[in-house]
């Protein structure tokens, strides 16, 4: 399918790609998978350049997109460590934002939704799936190499836990780049979804220099996005001109990684 419309880089990720339709804005990425869809996303070509549809309300990334996330985002060329990677609906849009130069260390407990993403790495040739618990990082640790960044959504209590554990044993000692889509209701109900955020944000910003967080509603009821980037007084993005500080209209959550 080809698509008449305009499709505009998105600033600082050159493989994603924004157009309005009907009033809405979309994203896409550029993919280095073949088809058919993942997930029942649209696919268009523009340029010679295939993309596919980056939905908000099936990736948490991409929600924290709309909402006006600030921080880095996977580049070309890029390794990314991928906590929580389920069947790889968002695991598979990282491997297309990093292109096929760069490659997604997928990481899997369980053993339905790896043998989904097993078989969807056959089509995104940068992305490896890793069948392991990512509370114990140091077992697979001889499969992944440093990494340029780390994107964790793993919803469980202990999920701060796991995320620093990993990003201290496989980043790249030059720096590495931190997305965190912090679901707080795991972290337990005795506190407010923005007191567990701050939690969240006061235990990171020991070893790191934090964007500003963004709340991913409505697509992604009681999640936030947080980080940035390891490493005390770095230097982060500027924020991205002209972004809406919510995002048109409401739609509803679906279950999404």
């Amino acid at each position: 399918m080809r698509s008449g419309r305009e499709f505009r880089p998105y600033p600082g990720a050159s493989r994603l790609l924004e157009t309005i339709h009907d009033g809405r804005e979309e994203l896409w990425t550029e993919t280095v998978g073949d088809p058919p869809p993942v997930y029942g996303e649209r696919w268009t070509e523009v340029d010679r350049r295939p993309l596919r549809q980056f939905d908000p309300t099936r990736s948490k990334l991409a929600a924290a997109v709309l909402r006006g996330w600030s921080g880095d985002l996977p580049a070309p060329g890029e390794l990314w460590l991928y906590l929580g990677a389920a069947t790889g609906t968002t695991a598979s849009h990282v491997a297309d934002l990093v292109g096929p130069d760069g490659r997604v260390y997928a990481v899997e407990r369980s053993l339905r939704p790896f043998g989904k993403l097993l078989a969807l790495s056959g089509r995104w040739p940068n992305l490896r799936p890793v069948l392991a618990d990512a509370r114990a990082p140091e077992e697979y640790a001889a499969l992944v190499p440093p990494v340029d960044g780390v994107y964790a959504d793993v919803a469980q209590p202990d999920q701060l836990e796991i995320f620093r554990r990993n990003v201290e044993l496989l980043h790249r000692r030059d720096g590495c780049r931190l997305l965190l889509a912090l679901k707080t209701a795991s972290m337990g109900r005795e506190r407010s979804s923005t007191a567990h955020l701050a939690e969240a944000q006061r235990d990171l910003s020991e070893l790191a220099t934090l964007a500003a967080s963004v709340a991913l509603e409505p697509f992604h009821r009681g999640h936030f996005m947080v980080g940035g980037r390891w490493g005390r007084d770095q230097r982060l993005p500027s924020a991205v001109p002209g972004r809406p500080s919510r995002p048109r209209g409401r739609r509803r959550e679906r279950r999404a990684r």
